[in-house]
């Protein structure tokens, strides 16, 4: 009888654990027999460490499609995207991707970023999407105002109050305008571009603009940068207008009190313009 009580004992411990703990102990066995072991005694900064010599760490593979799907992502939430081969993670706004800073040399012998701020990839075509990339008011950083879906709101505004909202204004998105932010030939303390990089002076755009090999958007294109014909968010609505027929590409070069210059080209000229610094232009990062 002893024996008995004791066997139903231990069978009904066993029905416990399996319906309390099983993805416990389906994890703890994994690991114990696998050669990817988690350590016990992690980093102090980390809940989980991996530690392996001979396999890495595969996340959740994806299309676009399927990623989109996920509902109510958490910020920070990372997977592999199989549509453009790249890791995504979300920002709390929108997925990003994880990408090496590839670089592109030019026969001006200036080094500059592959493809636009905020682009997926390179460009395959000039009216490529995923190679269009964010559009940037002059002189602000990566503070969320770049996505092309953010929200607007009405200014000039005082800086340190825009927050991320694409801020309308009929020149300066600023009520009180500062041409040190983007600063010229040297990286400014709101400059956008990647550790190493600086947005291009205005010399340093015409230099390639006067390489493409035929004076359009064309020729843009089939430069070593690809530029691509990204469009513009107006300043004065937050519209987006000329997707896929004209690019515009700023500069770090101020003109007069609240404008800018900028590259500028379409399907019959490129040319260095000026505009009011509150338009939401694309970005090309040079390396310092």
């Amino acid at each position: 009888m002893k024996t008995l009580q004791t066997t139903l004992f231990k069978i009904n411990s066993i029905k416990t654990i399996t319906m309390k703990n099983t993805l416990f102990f389906l994890f703890a066995l994994l690991m114990l027999s696998s050669p990817v072991m988690a350590q016990q005694n992690a980093d102090p900064s980390a809940a989980l460490e991996v530690n392996s010599t001979t396999k890495g760490f595969l996340p959740p593979r994806m299309t676009t499609a399927q990623r989109d799907a996920i509902t109510n992502p958490a910020t920070g939430l990372f997977i592999y995207n199989t549509s453009t081969n790249q890791l995504n993670f979300y920002n709390g706004t929108s997925w990003e991707h994880i990408t090496s800073l590839d670089t592109v040399l030019s026969a001006t012998g200036k080094n500059w970023l592959s493809k636009n701020l905020g682009a997926s990839q390179i460009a395959t075509s000039a009216t490529d999407p995923d190679s269009y990339g964010h559009l940037y008011q002059w002189g602000r950083n990566s503070d969320g105002h770049e996505f092309r879906t953010s929200a607007t709101a009405a200014g000039p505004v005082a800086s340190g109050s825009e927050g991320s909202n694409f801020i309308t204004a009929g020149s300066d998105w600023l009520s009180s305008p500062d041409d040190t932010r983007w600063n010229g030939a040297t990286k400014g303390t709101h400059d956008p571009c990647p550790s190493g990089f600086r947005v291009p002076t205005e010399t340093e755009l015409n230099n390639e603009r006067l390489l493409f090999s035929s004076q359009n958007a064309a020729g843009a294109f089939a430069s070593v940068l690809k530029l691509t014909t990204a469009g513009i968010r107006d300043r004065n609505s937050g519209a987006l207008d000329f997707v896929g027929t004209i690019g515009y590409y700023w500069s770090s070069t101020v003109a007069g009190n609240s404008g800018a210059r900028y590259l500028y080209f379409d399907s019959n000229i490129p040319i260095m313009f000026d505009s009011h610094r509150a338009d939401g232009f694309s970005v090309r990062c040079i390396k310092e």
